[in-house]
């Protein structure tokens, strides 16, 4: 424990070197939550609001129910989870590797720095029409299409944390005669891999929204599809169910994440 250092006056000085270290308040999070639904369902009530343009949490708890009980909740939500892993780790696969090769040798840096700014930009899923001529109406256009939404996200991080690895650790390492593959797993690696798992939160969000786009676009299951087909009926309650089911995979995946975090970076 730190000690209090004195001044000359002889008086006890806090200490102030915390360095920003984030405080977790447990109850936070769930008390703004209560608040938030309790407000929400008070407008509803009082009728403020037209309960057909937003209703209210109990009854989209009770769809959200009546979804589950009847089974179509686990089918849409076993498709989504389906399209959503697997596009996910081929194009953080993919972009791993990018990301690599870009901050690690000159040639692909000239060549992937470019190619990567050019084409980050475009609208993944303005490409899935494009994908379905490509691989069909079936699963694999909608795995591409998150795929390279993923991607880019994972070569941008990836390539900014290996770009921001002190470069005086690799040339020590170099200077005591360190193989290269060493190098690469014990010292760029491990100083990268904050900034690469901060990208993977990022992408790991583009890949909810876009299987939630694909999905609306051509697809007969999914949280995507659920949400479409309950907009065109009309049932609203439904339709916030499909985004309450949304809203609740962003947290596992973000509670997934840092839970990872806490795992590999125990060393920070």
């Amino acid at each position: 424990m730190q000690r209090p250092e004195k001044n000359p006056a002889g008086d006890a000085v806090p200490f102030r070197g915390g360095g920003f270290a984030p405080l977790k308040r447990r109850g936070a999070a769930l008390a703004a939550f209560a608040v938030l639904i309790a407000l929400w369902q008070a407008v509803v009530a009082f009728k403020f609001v037209n309960p057909l343009f937003l209703p209210a949490p109990t009854s989209i708890a009770l769809a959200l129910y009546a979804v589950a009980e009847s089974g179509d909740l686990w089918r849409h939500l076993a498709a989504s989870l389906y399209r959503i892993v697997t596009g996910w780790l081929m194009g953080t696969t993919a972009g791993l590797a990018a990301g690599f090769a870009i901050g690690l040798f000159g040639i692909a840096r000239s060549i992937g720095v470019p190619l990567v700014s050019a084409l980050f930009p475009i609208p993944k899923i303005a490409l899935l029409p494009l994908f379905i001529l490509w691989f069909g109406i079936g699963e694999p256009s909608k795995v591409a299409t998150i795929a390279l939404g993923v991607f880019f996200p994972t070569a941008v991080a990836a390539f900014g944390a290996v770009d921001n690895v002190p470069r005086s650790l690799i040339r020590m390492a170099q200077s005591f005669g360190v193989p290269a593959r060493d190098i690469v797993w014990k010292v760029v690696l491990p100083g990268a891999l904050p900034g690469i798992l901060s990208g993977f939160r990022i992408s790991a969000s583009i890949a909810l929204i876009l299987v939630v786009a694909a999905e609306m676009i051509n697809a007969q299951h999914g949280i995507g599809a659920m949400v479409l087909i309950a907009g065109n009926l009309m049932q609203t309650d439904q339709l916030l169910a499909g985004v309450v089911v949304l809203s609740v995979l962003g947290l596992l995946v973000a509670s997934l994440l840092g839970w990872l975090e806490r795992r590999l970076l125990h060393w920070r």
